[in-house]
């Protein structure tokens, strides 16, 4: 009851002040308080003030809040938890990878990942361009500081 006094009175007193808005000829500027000043006469309206006043209210609402908050509390302990235990995460990645080769024999190959390599020896990296000659790389950069004179 208190709350739906207090939301109306809010509502009045921003009809008020746009009003004056509107009196002194800044039409747009009331038009948008007058939109503000409607919003807690229409909460009240559809209800949502009492369902508010409900949640608040009610010590079984704030057990769910207690709740919610301790799962989430045990979910963010675990993530650390499991975070720290593998080392980096380099290490977890290498541990990840050796589990997998021992699943496959040795020297044999991945169907979708092509022919296998010996575990000891790196990937071939592919082959580098040349770098092209400087003069290539700044003339562009010159064509544009000409332009501008500099």
């Amino acid at each position: 009851m208190v709350a739906e006094t207090v939301c109306t009175a809010v509502a009045a007193a921003g009809l008020g002040i746009a009003a004056i808005t509107a009196y002194r000829r800044r039409f747009l500027a009331a038009a948008r308080i007058a939109a503000y000043a409607l919003v807690p006469l229409g909460l009240v309206m559809t209800g949502v003030v009492d369902w508010a006043v409900d949640v608040v209210f009610s010590p079984g609402v704030w057990a769910g809040f207690g709740v919610l908050g301790l799962s989430w509390l045990i979910f963010v302990v675990t993530r650390a938890v499991e975070r720290r235990g593998g080392g980096t995460r380099k290490e977890r990645r290498a541990a990840r990878r050796a589990a997998g080769r021992e699943a496959v024999a040795p020297g044999a190959s991945e169907p979708a990942l092509g022919p296998g390599r010996p575990t000891g020896q790196p990937a071939a990296r592919p082959a580098r361009k040349p770098a092209a000659a400087p003069a290539d790389d700044f003339s562009d950069i010159e064509a544009i500081l000409k332009k501008h004179g500099i």
